[in-house]
Order: structure tokens, then sequence, then C-alpha cells
């Protein structure tokens, strides 16, 4: 199996990594092109920061900051796009545009009419585990067992879709590294991201750049690529089918290398 990778296009001014570099339209267009050209599979576009003690934005806002870079997308990236919303109004205006995943980081909570869009469309659905609100989800998280109460959360969610009569077959689960979370929680859910295969639908890690995959030398936001890559390196390893991520260049061609030994390894085995 070879991981796919969605790129991260955030156009809000606050994002945690890269906030205010894709702003402009048509620099928001070069890098989604960019990403194409690297070897993306889809482009997530955000409109509204989700960063640890950020605060909600108007629909308005949003609405203002992804609407330009969405119409031009719609006819000049031929990806799959996703839309990185937790809101009805914006995920409507989306689809209107040519999305076609919805990408929640609410996993369909914190906007209870999101789930009849996404189920009257046909749409894919990214649901990712959240503990708390982006406010105050990392003040002082805490569990019992990471790994049980997260599958207990989406066995909960994919229940709920289901009797919304959603198709399991569109939805895609996230852990929400960073979410709500301590840092032995989000090394955990990394070391045993197989035990989430037993829900039967696809699963997408999102740990680019995060304050874990720089703990452990003290890197900066902007230099976290190896700590990224070696997270990316789990969830092939344990066929996670998406990685969400800011460098596509680099990721893919890792995964390609990955891959190819993966190959190698087959056909070894398949010799002795």
């Amino acid at each position: 199996m070879v991981t796919k990778v969605l790129g991260i296009l955030n156009v809000p001014p606050d994002s945690f990594s890269d906030g205010g570099n894709w702003i402009d339209i048509d620099t928001a267009l070069m890098r989604a092109s960019q990403m194409a050209a690297q070897g993306a599979d889809a482009i997530d576009v955000g409109g509204e920061s989700t960063r640890p003690g950020s605060r909600a934005i108007s629909i308005q806002e949003e609405l203002d900051r992804i609407l330009p870079p969405l119409e031009k997308l719609k006819s000049e990236v031929a990806l799959p796009i996703s839309i990185d919303t937790r809101r009805v109004e914006v995920a409507r205006a989306a689809v209107d545009l040519g999305a076609s995943i919805i990408n929640d980081t609410s996993a369909l909570r914190d906007d209870p009419d999101l789930v009849d869009l996404v189920i009257s469309k046909s749409l894919d659905v990214v649901l990712m585990h959240r503990k708390g609100t982006p406010v105050d989800m990392q003040e002082s998280p805490s569990y019992g067992d990471v790994i049980l109460e997260i599958s207990e959360f989406f066995r909960e969610r994919l229940d709920f879709f289901r009797s919304r009569g959603g198709d399991p077959d569109n939805v895609i689960l996230d852990p929400g590294i960073g979410f709500g979370k301590r840092l032995e929680d989000n090394f955990r859910i990394a070391s045993e991201l197989e035990r989430f295969h037993d829900l039967g639908v696809p699963l997408m890690l999102g740990a680019s750049r995060k304050a874990c995959t720089g703990v452990l030398d003290g890197s900066t936001v902007d230099d976290r690529l190896p700590g990224s890559l070696a997270f990316v390196s789990r969830a092939h390893q344990a066929k996670v089918e998406w990685v969400r991520v800011h460098d596509v260049d680099e990721t893919v061609r890792f995964l390609k290398v990955l891959t190819a030994l993966d190959r190698q390894a087959c056909r070894m085995e398949g010799q002795s």
C-alpha cells in the first residue's frame, strides 16, 4: 500500500506553522500548483486556525479567506480539494466550488447541520479526535488509556454517521495528534496506530511540524522536517492510508523510498 499525501494550504494569518504565507490569492495558487507537481494526492484548504489557544472567527471571515483561492483552484489544480472546516456554511460554499472532502477537526460535533451536507452530497469526511476546544484543549489534557478512549470516540462517531444514513466508506479517521494530547499521548498514538484499523475505515495521521516532532531536539516549527518524517514513517509502517503534511516534496520522495524498500523485502521473502 502506498500512503497518500494530503498537502496543507493554510490561508489564515495565524496558523501555527505557516501563518500568513499564503494569504495572497496568487501565492496560494502557486503553492497549491507546486504541491500538485510534487506529488500530493489532494490539497487541504483551511481558513480558520484551530491551533491550541486559538479562538473562533466569524463565518463570514472564514468564507472571505477560503472562497477566492478555491475559485482559482477549481480550474487550475487537477487534484481533489479538501476543505478544513467545522461549519456547514463554509463547507457548502467550498463544495459549490469543487471541494469533495470535508476535514472536520470536531468530527461533526461543532455544527449539527454539517453531517447532512456530507451525506446528501456523498462527500468524503475526515473525523478527527479532539479533546476540548481549540481554546482550552492543551490545558492539562489527561487520559486513562488514550488509545481506548479515542477508539471509543471513533466508534460513537461512526455509529452516529451511520444512524444519519451515512456510508462508512466515506469516512477517514484522524486520531488528532496535538489536539488535546500530552506528549506521551502523541507518541503512544503513533506507536499503536495499527489498533485503529479494527474500526474498518481508512486512517489519517497529521503530525506535520507539531510540537511533538521537535521536542527531542528543541527544533523550531520551521525546522521540524526530520521529526515530521519520523511520524510519516510510522504511519507508513502501520499502513495508514493518509498523512497530512506541509512538506509535500520531501514527504513524497521519502515515501517512494520506503515503498521501494517494502517491495524489495517482499521479493526477498518470496525467494526464501
